[in-house]
């Protein structure tokens, strides 16, 4: 179903004159739609993302400004493409860089350069990404103020001041997911006494010599949630799926009652499916299809048609990544997931992957929301311009394309 959609868009859509809209003129269209459609009162990713894209510029232009059609250049990306239009609008909503992404220079604000230098003393570096990340976004810094000493409240509660905080209803869940992410990231969300508090910007500045320091990857050590079990339900079958509305969940599933099924089961009750619930996304996993456990016509129909793929790379299970290949190769979206114990093989390691730490219910447990906000804000940006999910063929074969007949 995508594939034609791509079959489509590549022989031209005629205009009211008859002619034919080019795919850059379509995709201006597109980004145009969005914006009209969704005014996002706060960046449209998470500031960690954002960041990545400040490091660039700082990296590529020693500090100084940077011609933006030489940098992407430099990241082999295209400059004129919506996930590289999205990212300049979004580091520049978080302060991080001037120029809009039709500037012929981007530029660090004196703000992100602090939040981007390793030079720098390391509090001074942590309090701009503070600045930047949750007091420079009204939505962000009011949810900040009004729960700040607390426990992480429920998410039900976050959603409703979210909307206090004249957020529209529809961007309610979005916003909390990313206000979450950028706390986690920015080291005001921390775990005491057994659960995830929100604490004061002086709390963490004067602990920064105990804790990862602001540069750390921060999906490191990040647990989940209590088990409850997995019921998979009636047999599914390709004829009967409703791909447009399914994300098809790639794992190694093991024998009943095996560390890789157990393991499996509490990841999807407790992590993934929460996670997918705001989207109306159903979960299919490959004991739900017949044949369980081979790669069958059904599984491989369910991999190239489905909305959304998330595979969990733990345990280094070679069908997962023979099926995540299938995925790439067909320039589909895909949120990857893992334990923290894994070491993933390069090919794989330079996508973003949700990290989960599984080495005891203690580390496992406080967290659960915070996964759950990770994986959400990545399946968000998944569905909603499913060209900005890059992956080694997209990157180093940008032509390459499948069609799905």
């Amino acid at each position: 179903m995508a594939r034609r959609s791509i079959d489509k868009e590549e022989k031209g859509q005629s205009d009211e004159n008859g002619g034919s809209q080019s795919h850059a003129d379509r995709v201006d269209a597109a980004v145009e739609q969005r914006r009209t459609r969704t005014q996002r009162p706060f960046p449209a990713c998470a500031f960690e993302d954002a960041l990545e894209f400040a490091k660039s510029i700082m990296e590529f232009g020693s500090g100084q400004q940077v011609r933006r059609v030489t940098l992407f250049d430099h990241l082999q990306k295209s400059p004129e493409s919506s996930a590289s239009r999205q990212l300049i609008t979004n580091t520049g909503k978080y302060g991080l860089t001037e120029g809009s992404y039709k500037a012929e220079f981007l530029k660090l604000t004196a703000n992100g350069a602090k939040a981007v230098d390793e030079e720098i003393p390391e509090r001074e570096r942590a309090r701009a990404r503070i600045a930047l990340a949750i007091e420079g976004v009204d939505a962000f810094n009011a949810l900040y103020k009004k729960f700040l000493g607390n426990k992480l409240p429920p998410r039900a509660s976050l959603v409703d001041a979210v909307k206090d905080a004249s957020i529209p209803e529809e961007l309610a869940e979005e916003a909390v997911d990313t206000f979450v992410l950028n706390l986690r990231f920015v080291g005001l969300l921390q775990t005491l006494s057994g659960a995830e508090r929100i604490v004061t910007i002086e709390h963490y500045l004067d602990s920064l010599k105990g804790m990862l320091p602001p540069g750390s990857n921060p999906n490191l050590n990040k647990p989940a949630a209590e088990s409850k079990q997995y019921e998979g339900g009636s047999l599914v079958t390709a004829a009967r799926a409703e791909f447009d509305t399914t994300c098809f969940y790639i794992t190694a599933i093991g024998e009943e009652g095996s560390e890789q099924r157990k393991h499996s089961d509490l990841f999807v009750s407790a992590i993934v499916e929460p996670a997918l619930e705001p989207f109306g996304l159903r979960l299919v996993r490959a004991d739900a299809i017949d044949k369980p456990g081979t790669i069958t016509r059904q599984i491989i129909d369910y991999i190239l048609q489905s909305r959304l793929v998330i595979a969990d790379l733990s345990f280094h299970n070679p069908n997962v990544f023979y099926e995540l290949a299938i995925r790439h190769a067909a320039r589909l979206p895909v949120v990857q997931i893992a334990r923290t114990l894994e070491r993933l093989p390069f090919d794989v390691n330079q996508m973003r992957t949700v990290r989960i730490d599984t080495t005891d219910i203690y580390t496992l447990v406080p967290k659960m929301e915070t996964h759950r906000a990770e994986i959400s804000s990545q399946v968000r940006r998944a569905i909603e311009d499913p060209d900005s999910v890059d992956n080694p063929i997209t990157v180093f074969y940008p032509s390459l394309k499948m069609t799905l007949q």
